[in-house]
């Protein structure tokens, strides 16, 4: 397979290809994760393919991932834009978010320890911390963009009102959020703020989970640690009216000769010039599949087939349990 070649978008004034990769089911979140030789081995192959946009955190793997991610980009940090993110905090049984200032300080220092790196590229708050103003921890941020450790500051699932909030202070480069044909919630209020402020948009999950890059039949057989096992939309109750989704979606794919992945990863790149997909994975093929045709868009009329069959309204089930949904602050439909 040749080199991906696509036309790039800028993140924080850096010009980049698109579709960049999701490392945590690296390390952790989906089923069993592969040996460090060979997520060594798919990283590689990345940065072979073209893959320049690499995004991890300081929660993947309870900070494996970055020693990962770190060891894998040894000899090439030229060639990487590296993306990690802080907040999410665990202590043995207990998990918190915390962005108070002296803690980013912290929470910088050991990622750039664990990735051996002088600088990361792209820092983001992993959550909202609801106990501090946005603006201290953007004020907090800024000032390692200061110091050279940290070149552009970016935010994970929070809302447009915060965005607004956040740029007042300081620049945001990114927004970070879920987003796909079944989790719309950017549509309501942080696809146009972005835009509209010159953030990107960074969706992770855009295949879905795996469910729209069909390869998810039974969750039934997701290995008993796999965070979408306490995912509403897999429930019982949920899963047979989603898989009918996935079905009729993939009939959709094979008519327009690309792969359910393919299709989903160009209607979410169809949906705004500033918006950027990271999906993940621990297969090569995979991989390799997801930039074989990276300039290709779904047409109006298809676009508007898969927004008729997958949607708010059609997908059953939260994207959240109550639980998790606490921490994330991105606007929800009525």
């Amino acid at each position: 397979m040749t080199q991906a070649v696509t036309v790039e978008r800028n993140i924080g004034g850096v010009s980049l290809p698109p579709i960049g990769l999701g490392c945590m089911c690296l390390s952790w979140a989906y089923g069993l994760p592969p040996s460090t030789a060979d997520g060594i081995a798919l990283l590689h192959r990345a940065v072979d393919l073209g893959y320049r946009h690499l995004d991890t955190a300081r929660l993947y793997g309870l900070g494996q991932n970055e020693i990962l991610v770190g060891q894998a980009i040894k000899g090439m940090r030229d060639k990487v834009f590296l993306a990690s993110k802080m907040g999410i905090i665990v202590d043995g049984a207990s998990r918190r978010i915390d962005c108070k200032p002296a803690t980013i300080r912290a929470e910088v220092e050991k990622s750039l320890s664990a990735l051996e790196v002088d600088h990361i590229d792209l820092y983001y708050m992993h959550r909202r911390d609801f106990t501090v103003p946005i603006e201290e921890s953007v004020g907090a941020m800024a000032d390692l963009i200061k110091e050279g450790k940290i070149g552009a500051i970016g935010l994970s699932e929070m809302s447009a009102e915060t965005l607004e909030k956040a740029v007042a202070t300081h620049p945001i480069a990114a927004m970070q959020t879920e987003y796909s044909p079944w989790t719309r919630n950017v549509e309501i209020a942080v696809l146009e703020a972005t835009r509209r402020l010159g953030t990107a948009l960074v969706a992770f999950s855009p295949v879905a989970r795996g469910v729209l890059a069909n390869g998810v039949r039974d969750p039934d057989l997701f290995a008993e640690k796999d965070i979408r096992r306490a995912m509403p939309r897999f429930s019982t109750e949920n899963w047979h009216r989603n898989l009918a989704l996935v079905d009729a979606f993939n009939v959709l794919a094979a008519e327009a000769g690309v792969t359910p992945a393919q299709l989903s990863l160009g209607w979410v790149l169809s949906r705004g010039e500033h918006i950027h997909v990271i999906p993940g994975t621990t297969h090569i093929a995979h991989l390799e599949e997801n930039v074989t045709q990276p300039q290709w868009r779904p047409d109006a009329a298809l676009s508007a087939k898969i927004d008729a069959l997958i949607n708010q309204q059609t997908v059953a089930g939260e994207r959240y349990d109550a639980r998790t949904q606490t921490s994330i602050e991105t606007e929800e439909f009525a």
